[in-house]
C-alpha cells in the first residue's frame, strides 16, 4: 500500500528582515532628513506613472494653485494704491493745497482686495480638497493592490520576511506618501509661483530694494543649514530613545507577571530611568535649537526689513516711489522667504515620498505564486484518493530536504504522519495544500496532478485543524461559518453540536452571538481547538488535516476533542500529525518519518513489536508501558 522515500532536513528559512523606516522629529521650519530612496529618480517616474490616472484633476489642482496665490500676490500692490491715497489726502490736508482724503477710492481698493483675498481662498481650498480627494484615492488604491497582492503572495515570502515589515508597508508607507504628496504637490506650486510673483512685483516696485531683500537670502539659509546641522542629531536620538522607551514599557507590561515574579521592579525602574533621562536631554536640546530657528530668523529678516525702510523712506523723499509702494514692497518681502524655505523643505519631503513609496513598489513587484493552470481541472466528486510520487522539494532550490517522498492513501483511510521535530511531517502537509510547489514529482488527488486544480479549488477539499487555532474578533457563529460562509444557522449549529461544542456554547452570555476579543482569549485552549474543529466539519472536506490538533490541551479536554475529531474524520481520507503517540493508536496506517525519510510504517501494534524507531519514540514517551 505505501513504500518508502528519501531524506529531508527540516525547513529551510529565509533570514528576517526588519521594518525599514528612519524616525523624524519637528520643530518650527525644521527640514528633517528622513530616510532616503535608493533608487530617487526611478521610485519617482514610477509614482508619476501611478499618478497618470489622476493628471487630469492635478492639472486643475495646479492651476488652482497657482491663480489662487497669484491673486493673493496682487493684493499688496493694490492695497498699496490705498496707502498712497490716503497720505496724499494727509500731506494735502496739512499744506492747505489738496481737496482731503478721497475715501471713495480708498473704499473701492479695500473691497477689490477683499475680493482678491476672497477668490484667492476660494481657490485654495478648491485645489485643497482636490489633492485630498487624490490623495485619499491613491492610499485607497496602494492599500487595494497590496491586500490583492498580498493573497497572491507565496508563502515562501512570509517565511523569510518580517510580519511588521509588511505592516508596515501598508500602513506607515502608505500614509507617508498620502501625507507626503498632500502636503507637497500643492506646495511646490504655491512655492514656486509666490517666489517668481513676488519677485517680480519687487522688481516692478525698486530694483535697488529688492537687491537689499536679496542679500539676507543667504543669510536666512546659512542659519538654517547650522541650527538643523545640529538640532537634527538630536532629534534622530530623540526618536531612537522615544522607541526604546516605548518598547521597554511595552514589554514590561507583557511580562508584568514574570517581572515581579523575579523580583525585578526595581532593575526595570531603573532601566527606564536611565532611558527616559536620555529622552529628555535628547528632546530638550531638539526642540530649544529648532526654537531658535524662528527668533534667529526674524532677527536677519529684521536687519533687511531696517535696510528695506531707510532706502525706501530715501526714495519717497526723492519721489522715486510712492509711500504705498514701500508699504506694498515690506508685505512682499514678509512673503519673499517663507517660500524659499518651503522649497528647501519640500526637497527632504520628496525623499521620504521616495523611500515610502520605493518600499511599496517593491512589495508590488515581488514574485507571486506559480500562476494556475491555464484550464483549471473540475471534479463533480472527489473520492479522496490521494499519492505521493516521487516527491523531491526544499525550502530554497539550493537546499532539497525531503528526496524521492512516496505513499499512496486510499479514500476515507486514517493515516498517521508521526517523527521527531523537523522530520519533514507540517511540510508534507503544506505541499499537500499546495502552499508550496514541489521541486520535482507530483502529488496526486484521485489520480490527478493538484497542479491542475486551481488553489481555490484545491483548497476546498481539505479541511484543516492546527495546533495553533485561529479565531478572528466577531461572534462565534461567525467564527464557525468560516468554514463555509453560506451556511444557515440551523447548519452551524449542527456542526457545533457533531463537535461537542453545542453545549458550552450555550452556557456562554449571549451564546452564540458572544463575541470573541481579538486574541480570543475570553474562552479556553480547549474551548477554542473545539470551535476551529466545528468550522472542519461545517467545511464537510473530502480530505482532513489534523496537524497537532490535541498537543496543547489538557488529558480530559483532549478526549472530548478526540471524540469530535473521530465524528469528523468518519469517510474521510485523514491525515494525523501528532506528537502525542497515544492519540493515533486507531489510525489506518502510520508512516514514521525521520530527516525526510519514511523509515517505517504500518499499524500502531506492528510497529511496537518491531523495536524500531516508532518504538523508540513511543516509549520514550511512555517509559512506564512495557512497550
Amino acid at each position: 500500500m505505501m513504500h518508502n522515500p528519501g531524506s529531508q532536513r527540516g525547513p529551510a528559512r529565509g533570514s528576517s528582515r526588519g521594518p525599514m523606516g528612519g524616525g523624524r522629529g519637528g520643530g518650527p521650519m525644521a527640514m528633517m532628513k528622513g530616510e532616503k530612496a535608493r533608487d530617487f529618480k526611478g521610485t519617482m517616474l514610477k509614482l508619476i506613472e501611478y499618478l497618470g490616472a489622476y493628471k487630469i484633476s492635478i492639472l486643475i489642482m495646479m492651476l488652482f494653485a497657482a491663480a489662487s496665490t497669484v491673486f493673493t500676490i496682487f493684493g499688496p500692490k493694490i492695497l498699496g494704491k490705498a496707502t498712497t491715497k490716503l497720505f496724499e489726502g494727509v500731506m494735502g490736508q496739512i499744506s492747505g493745497s489738496g481737496q482731503g482724503i478721497d475715501f471713495d477710492y480708498i473704499g473701492q481698493i479695500i473691497l477689490l482686495t477683499l475680493g482678491l483675498y476672497a477668490v484667492s481662498s476660494f481657490f485654495a481650498y478648491i485645489q485643497g480638497w482636490i489633492m485630498s480627494s487624490v490623495s485619499a484615492d491613491i492610499t485607497y488604491r496602494f492599500r487595494r493592490d497590496i491586500a490583492a497582492k498580498i493573497n497572491r503572495m507565496p508563502l515562501r515570502y512570509f517565511d523569510g520576511t518580517n510580519h511588521g515589515e509588511v505592516l508596515s508597508r501598508v500602513t506607515n508607507d502608505v500614509d507617508t506618501v498620502n501625507q507626503t504628496l498632500n502636503q507637497s504637490l500643492s506646495q511646490i506650486i504655491t512655492s514656486v509661483t509666490t517666489v517668481i510673483g513676488v519677485l517680480i512685483m519687487m522688481l516692478s516696485i525698486s530694483w535697488q530694494m529688492t537687491l537689499v531683500a536679496l542679500l539676507t537670502v543667504p543669510l536666512s539659509m546659512l542659519v538654517i543649514v547650522v541650527v538643523i546641522g545640529q538640532s537634527q542629531k538630536y532629534f534622530k536620538q530623540q526618536q531612537d530613545y522615544l522607541g526604546h522607551v516605548n518598547g521597554h514599557v511595552e514589554e514590561m507590561y507583557g511580562g508584568h507577571v514574570v517581572m515581579k515574579a523575579f523580583n525585578g521592579e526595581a532593575d526595570s525602574v531603573q532601566r527606564f530611568d536611565a532611558l527616559n533621562r536620555t529622552l529628555y536631554n535628547a528632546a530638550w536640546k531638539s526642540q530649544f535649537l529648532s526654537g531658535l530657528m524662528m527668533p534667529i530668523m526674524n532677527f536677519v529678516g529684521n536687519l533687511g526689513y531696517v535696510g528695506i525702510c531707510i532706502l525706501g523712506g530715501y526714495l519717497v523723499i526723492q519721489e522715486a516711489i510712492s509711500l504705498g509702494d514701500v508699504q506694498a514692497f515690506i508685505q512682499y518681502v514678509r512673503s519673499f522667504t517663507q517660500p524659499i524655505t518651503q522649497i528647501a523643505n519640500i526637497s527632504n519631503i520628496l525623499q521620504q515620498t521616495a523611500a515610502s513609496a520605493e518600499r511599496v513598489f517593491e512589495f508590488l513587484n515581488e514574485k507571486e505564486e506559480v500562476a494556475e493552470a491555464a484550464d483549471p481541472l473540475k471534479l463533480e466528486t472527489i473520492q479522496g484518493h490521494v499519492e505521493f510520487k516521487d516527491v523531491h522539494f526544499g525550502y530554497s532550490e539550493e537546499k532539497i530536504i525531503i528526496n524521492d517522498f512516496c505513499a499512496e492513501v486510499l479514500p476515507g483511510q486514517r493515516i498517521a504522519i508521526v517523527g521527531p521535530t523537523g522530520a519533514g511531517k507540517t511540510t508534507m502537509v503544506k505541499l499537500l495544500m499546495r502552499f508550496y510547489d514541489v521541486n520535482r514529482g507530483a502529488i496526486l488527488v484521485d489520480g490527478h496532478d493538484i497542479r491542475d486544480f486551481s488553489r481555490s479549488d484545491l483548497r476546498k477539499i481539505f479541511a484543516m485543524v492546527l495546533q495553533d487555532t485561529w479565531l478572528y474578533n466577531g461572534t462565534i457563529m461567525e467564527n464557525i461559518r468560516y468554514g463555509r460562509a453560506d451556511a444557515t444557522d440551523e447548519e452551524v449549529i449542527a456542526a457545533a453540536k457533531a463537535a461537542h461544542v453545542d453545549h458550552f456554547v450555550r452556557t456562554l452570555p449571549d451564546s452564540y452571538q458572544m463575541v470573541l476579543n481579538e486574541e480570543a482569549s475570553n474562552v479556553s485552549q480547549g474551548q477554542k481547538q473545539l470551535l476551529t474543529i466545528a468550522r472542519a466539519v461545517l467545511a464537510d472536506p473530502r480530505i482532513l488535516i489534523l496537524d497537532e490538533a490535541t498537543s496543547s490541551v489538557d488529558t480530559r479536554t483532549e478526549v472530548l476533542i478526540q471524540r469530535a475529531m473521530s465524528s469528523l474524520m468518519h469517510n474521510r481520507t485523514s491525515f494525523i500529525i501528532a506528537h502525542r503517540l497515544s492519540t493515533i493508536r486507531d489510525a489506518d496506517w502510520i508512516l514514521v518519518m525521520n530527516n525526510g525519510d519514511i523509515v517505517e510504517q504500518g499499524k500502531h501494534e506492528e510497529l511496537l513489536q518491531r523495536g524500531g524507531f516508532y518504538a523508540d519514540l513511543y516509549n520514550s514517551q511512555f517509559e512506564s508501558a512495557s512497550g
